[in-house]
């Protein structure tokens, strides 16, 4: 009889999203619960990676990705930020924001070392920091528009603190971080060892004319020290592709690459060429916070005569709505009625908790047709 070595991670199952998306295919659901688009990426990216597929592009592409990306992202990040990243030494193309998330953490976490998360969180960071050996150190943001206390902040920051993670605009919350939050994770890690780890794959979703600030840009004392992880899957709605990039300062990106071609290597040769030479005109990233911006007016708009309360979304394409007012459930236990009963899956936000807490949320992706935010509308104000 073998006997198998214990589990790395013995209490994370599968995960939330495939969990509705599964249930939302058994019953067949409206799907407002995984993060991805229902509507197709623009047909000349497509035909562009035909192009280039056709024409032999495709064996390993450089480890750190293609030149003509790296450059492309360097000269749009100055365009967007007004810092210029070397191509050389400060991009890094990775295998999806998911793998470039995981690589930055495992470079510098080490056993012992303390990492802070604000929560609701993405679901994949503490599971690695854990296999690092490091401990997650949670820290919740405020309801009911989930800012950051940076009080609580300082208050769980310790001798052992390694890294801060933070994600704005925010996945589940859709709350957009300001210059002055940014500039007081600044202040705050200024004359410390403590990196920064900006999740940022959502910077071209910020609505109501608010701008994106990130951590590259709007202090030199977090760029000094920062992995900025950005989403092309997002922003071109090629969620399939998993194409990411990682921008951090030399000697981080060094030792992200050390991490980086052992997980994956490299990223598909043709998808890179592609999205570089469709990078040459801007049009489409500029025009994405309008966008997504009529999406989120759109849903909200129909939901008014719903009994969800909300505060519409300020960035991202998810909207939180809270249901108190129609049920007590626990929020996965009412996820799973809506959908198998209703018709429409969700998240219950409890899944980005780590101690599962429930504030009767509910997240909605509204990244769909108008046909299908309607159709959902229409189910959910029956409730």
């Amino acid at each position: 009889m073998i006997s198998y070595p214990s589990s790395k991670l013995p209490d994370v199952g599968t995960s939330i999203f495939t969990v509705m998306s599964g249930l939302a295919n058994q019953h067949q659901a409206i799907n407002l619960s995984q993060g991805f688009p229902d509507f197709d990426c623009p047909e000349a990216l497509v035909e562009m990676v035909a192009k280039y597929m056709r024409d032999g592009f495709n064996q390993y592409a450089p480890m750190a990705g293609v030149l003509q990306l790296r450059e492309k992202i360097s000269v749009k990040t100055e365009k967007m930020y007004g810092y210029r990243p070397d191509v050389d030494t400060e991009i890094t193309v990775t295998s999806g924001a998911t793998e470039g998330l995981f690589a930055a953490i495992t470079a510098v976490v080490k056993p012992e070392d303390e990492v802070v998360l604000l929560e609701p969180c993405y679901d994949s960071y503490a599971p690695a920091i854990r296999l690092c050996g490091g401990s997650p150190i949670y820290v919740p943001l405020a309801l009911p528009n989930f800012h950051v206390d940076w009080d609580l902040v300082r208050k769980r920051i310790s001798s052992r603190t390694r890294l801060i993670i933070i994600n704005t605009p925010h996945n589940p919350t859709g709350a957009v971080m300001s210059e002055q939050d940014i500039n007081v994770l600044a202040n705050m890690v200024e004359g410390t060892d403590i990196l920064v780890l900006s999740d940022e794959v959502y910077e071209h979703m910020v609505f109501d004319g608010q701008a994106h600030y990130s951590a590259l840009a709007q202090h030199p004392v977090l760029r000094q020290r920062s992995f900025v992880v950005s989403s092309f899957g997002k922003t071109y709605h090629t969620t399939g592709w998993k194409v990411g990039y990682v921008i951090a300062p030399p000697a981080l990106t060094t030792e992200l690459r050390r991490m980086h071609q052992f997980i994956t290597f490299s990223t598909a040769t043709p998808l890179q060429l592609a999205i570089a030479e469709f990078m040459e005109d801007e049009t489409h990233y500029r025009q994405l916070p309008d966008f997504y911006q009529q999406k989120r007016d759109l849903f909200c708009e129909m939901l008014q005569s719903s009994r969800f309360q909300f505060i519409p979304s300020a960035g991202t394409y998810f909207q939180l709505a809270k249901y108190d007012t129609i049920t007590d459930e626990y929020d996965l236990d009412f996820a799973k009625r809506l959908t198998q009963e209703i018709g429409v899956a969700a998240i219950p936000v409890s899944a980005f908790y780590h101690d599962k807490t429930d504030h009767k949320y509910l997240r909605f992706c509204f990244a769909k047709g108008e046909d299908t935010l309607q159709q959902a509308a229409e189910r959910l104000v029956k409730l």
